[in-house]
């Protein structure tokens, strides 16, 4: 039977782009994020600029604050991941949102008042990332409570769709906003309060939610070895292993956009920083259309994850290979489209696959390997740019997203999972309810 306050698809008029919203607590959940997701965007710019107000600070600081904020997600994501399992999903994301709220007031009011220091901005940086670290798997898994399995995919895209409109409209106004009051430390320190403030907005809607129309798996007890037993768990699931690899790869390799259209804009084409701006706007209307895109689609099938991740790295390479300033500027929604594609599929898919007990591990597991591979060939393709020209950055990243879609598909067929007529076919739709697993030592067993 279905809740009054459910969604049940066979009545439902909604486009299939915004069918999501037919829930009411996704409504309220996608509302908060909007705003939030703005926030972080001005805080992002007005961050970058409060260290460059700093004297004595240049590129080296800007860079230890980006690495010291995204550390604590590299290092504790998986250990995230079991908290998600033990403890209500909502309860725990208002925790990490006042935790990061707390972060930026502490930030804000220091900069617009004037006494920033370096060491400030690194020590906050880092309580930001663990506040960040614990807040990304709850809140990947609890989409699929908020909307249950059939929409998973179309949440997914719309959740994707507001992050990249806040990415194209949160750098703008937070600009503009510390224009206005003056551009000095002081400015930037107010536009990170009114990041502090956007986080009200989820912490309000979430608490906001009808809990009877969640579909909530019960939280776990603590037991020792949970993060292995999440390990196992993959170990025997191909399917996801092989959408890891795929994403490992693009991630390590290919996403690496700040780098390389900076060095494209610059030393290719010869531009200056607002060229290299229109290309991050090309890039995130490319991400907004895809996830609008994916938001659509009733299910994701397999060959549409390789599709992606080929694509994705196929246009790498000839965005590598391009004439001209103008050419690279037109092509470059096709990689954010194919890029976000990738990621959106992967996402939804693991979702869906993924036994409930597991998904707040299993969505750790996926963010830090996406997160994780950056610190590995960042450093990689940008020793390849300085040694033999930023077109082979592009190349290079590109062959190698091909080369982990071939690793991809081995992990798949090594499996025997091409025997399987639904496995063959990509089709995921006949996936249903399936009986948990449990670790027993070394192995797992069905629950009955």
């Amino acid at each position: 039977m279905i809740r009054p306050t459910e969604h049940d698809p066979k009545e439902d008029p909604t486009s299939p782009t915004f069918r999501s919203l037919s829930h009411h607590n996704y409504r309220l959940y996608l509302a908060g994020s909007i705003v939030s997701n703005v926030g972080t965007w001005m805080q992002r710019v007005a961050q970058d600029w409060l260290v460059l107000t700093i004297p004595g600070n240049g590129g080296a600081a800007l860079g230890i604050t980006t690495g010291l904020q995204f550390l604590p997600i590299l290092l504790l994501s998986p250990y995230a991941g079991v908290i998600a399992d033990r403890f209500p999903k909502r309860r725990l994301l208002q925790v990490t949102q006042a935790t990061m709220a707390l972060a930026s007031l502490t930030l804000g009011v220091i900069a617009a008042l004037g006494v920033a220091q370096t060491w400030h901005v690194y020590l906050i940086a880092v309580a930001f990332g663990v506040g960040a670290a614990f807040d990304a798997p709850a809140r990947q898994a609890f989409v699929s409570e908020m909307v249950g399995p059939d929409d998973v995919t179309n949440a997914v895209g719309l959740n994707s769709a507001a992050f990249n409109t806040a990415r194209i409209v949160g750098p703008a106004l937070a600009g503009v906003m510390i224009g206005l009051l003056g551009g000095g430390m002081r400015a930037t320190g107010w536009v990170i309060l009114a990041n502090a403030v956007s986080y009200l907005a989820v912490i309000w809607q979430l608490e906001r939610m009808d809990t009877r129309a969640l579909h909530t798996p019960k939280p776990i007890a603590r037991r020792p070895g949970m993060l292995l037993e999440g390990v196992r768990y993959l170990r025997g699931q191909p399917k996801m292993l092989m959408i890891l690899v795929l994403v490992f790869f693009a991630g390590t390799f290919g996403m690496n956009f700040q780098m390389t259209s900076a060095l494209m804009a610059t030393e290719v084409y010869g531009k200056g920083a607002g060229e290299f701006g229109i290309l991050g706007s090309a890039l995130a209307v490319g991400s907004l259309t895809g996830a609008l895109l994916a938001a659509r689609r009733p299910r994701v099938r397999l060959r549409l994850l390789v599709f992606a991740a080929t694509a994705f790295g196929i246009a790498e390479i000839v965005a590598g290979s391009l004439p001209s300033y103008l050419s690279f500027a037109l092509f470059a929604p096709l990689i954010g489209l194919s890029t976000i594609t990738l990621l959106n599929s992967a996402n939804a898919t693991l979702q869906v696959e993924c036994d409930p007990e597991f998904r707040g591990r299993v969505m750790a597991i996926y963010m830090t390997i996406v997160m994780g591979g950056t610190p590995i060939g960042a450093p990689v393709i940008g020793w390849i740019g300085e040694t033999y020209g930023a077109r082979w950055t592009l190349v290079v990243g590109g062959t190698m997203v091909l080369v982990g879609v071939g690793l991809a598909m081995l992990v798949h067929r090594s499996a025997g999972l091409a025997s399987c007529p639904h496995e063959q076919s990509g089709d995921l739709s006949h996936l249903g309810p399936r009986p948990l697993l449990q670790a027993d030592g070394a192995r797992l067993q069905r629950r009955p």
